[in-house]
């Protein structure tokens, strides 16, 4: 659907145009006529499928038609990344609008924050820094109209839940609340229950999954070659990667590691500053570093352009994890390629990966290097049916 068929103000048509956007993804499609209609919605959605302009769109355009004022809009994310990301998002979208977000996060300035926060019509925050500007009364949100939960399962992976039901509180009972989130278990459907009223339900891609458009494969390796492996297939022209490790240590050693063998490479991860952190995410989009070498911090919700790799250096130990991961690239339907590098110790990983997919990742072999046996484990059955009915059928003896 083309976006000139909703009725936005011109300065928001502009705005979508500057971005050359044209056609609107079928969340958007599906999401945007019911938000401006005022309905509570809960949306899913694969990564990468355009969330974030399925809710900024159409309440960017409703409150530069209603020349709000004060705080009317919140969003909430589970970090300090996303929160920023969305912030970028939204200053583009109202560049030629009267409207100020003031972005929340930990890790910075509280007084710049709270001079922002003066001046602001959208508050886009994690909900811990938030709590700290409410409980020092440097904003009220009593004139909130909208709330859009974003990334619902993350913010409970985290254990945000009771902050969440705090804010909630203090914002206004008569408002819209959207929901959007990647994945609907039964906690993020109470959560649905406990903040919205009678919401429309909207689910593109039905069982979680990474978009078709990537490439999966895998590269039997030993912990001894791990590093080696790595460096060969970056440097197998790469343009733009992301690599993940299991810990923050192991993604400074695997950073430096890169480093010395001439790869332009850069670390993130939570012991870094916020400030370290917003740095190496912006050298890496605009290319001053061809690899980022990232812990999960970096797996949910980041909409970097231009990554044509994921390299799972360590495999994550669910399929929720790993589709997260390699939702980093072929983002907005472009091409990309996920390549994991597995021990036979990460066997069990890849088992449950490839069942909760119901694939089996091609097998991708590196020049120069022995290629370990590395196999998924089936599932394992203690009993079969027949070995229980032969326990029923032996004889049974008693004592004298």
């Amino acid at each position: 659907m083309s976006f000139s068929a909703f009725t936005f103000s011109p300065e928001i048509h502009r705005s979508i145009r500057d971005r050359g956007h044209h056609q609107a993804t079928p969340i958007q499609t599906e999401a945007i006529p019911l938000i401006l209609s005022g309905r509570d919605v809960v949306a899913t959605a694969e990564t990468g499928s355009g969330k974030t302009a399925a809710f900024l769109i159409p309440l960017t355009d409703r409150f530069h038609r209603d020349r709000a004022s004060g705080p009317t809009m919140l969003v909430i994310e589970p970090t300090r990344e996303l929160a920023a990301q969305v912030g970028r998002e939204f200053q583009l979208l109202a560049r030629h609008c009267n409207l100020r977000a003031a972005v929340v996060v930990g890790g910075e300035s509280m007084r710049r924050q709270t001079s922002e926060l003066r001046r602001a019509q959208v508050i886009i925050a994690c909900p811990g820094r938030l709590l700290d500007h409410l409980e020092r009364h440097h904003v009220a949100l009593d004139g909130v109209s909208a709330v859009v939960i974003d990334e619902a399962d993350r913010l409970l992976d985290m254990g945000f839940m009771p902050q969440l039901r705090r804010i909630m509180q203090l914002v206004p009972s008569q408002r819209q609340t959207l929901m959007f989130s990647a994945t609907m278990d039964s906690a993020a459907e109470m959560m649905a229950r406990e903040f919205l009223r009678r919401p429309a339900r909207i689910s593109i891609g039905g069982k979680p999954a990474p978009p078709a458009s990537i490439r999966q494969t895998l590269c039997p390796a030993t912990h001894l070659d791990k590093e080696a492996i790595l460096i060969a297939l970056l440097k197998r022209g790469v343009e733009s990667a992301i690599v993940f490790t299991r810990t923050k240590s192991g993604a400074d050693r695997v950073s430096r590691i890169l480093k010395r063998s001439g790869v332009q490479a850069v670390a993130i991860h939570g012991d870094l500053s916020q400030g370290q952190r917003t740095a190496a995410l912006a050298a890496f989009r605009r290319h001053a570093w061809r690899v980022l070498v990232a812990t999960d911090v970096a797996a949910r919700g980041l909409d970097i352009p231009g990554v044509s790799h994921v390299i799972n250096f360590d495999m994550p130990d669910e399929p929720e994890g790993y589709i997260h991961r390699i939702g980093r690239t072929a983002r907005m339907g472009r091409e990309g390629h996920a390549i994991s590098l597995v021990t036979q110790q990460e066997r069990e990983a890849l088992g449950r990966i490839e069942r909760a997919l119901g694939i089996t990742l091609e097998r991708e072999t590196v020049d120069g290097f022995e290629q370990p046996q590395v196999t998924a484990p089936k599932p394992v059955t203690l009993f079969s049916s027949s070995a229980i009915r032969g326990l029923h059928e032996r004889p049974r003896f008693r004592w004298a």
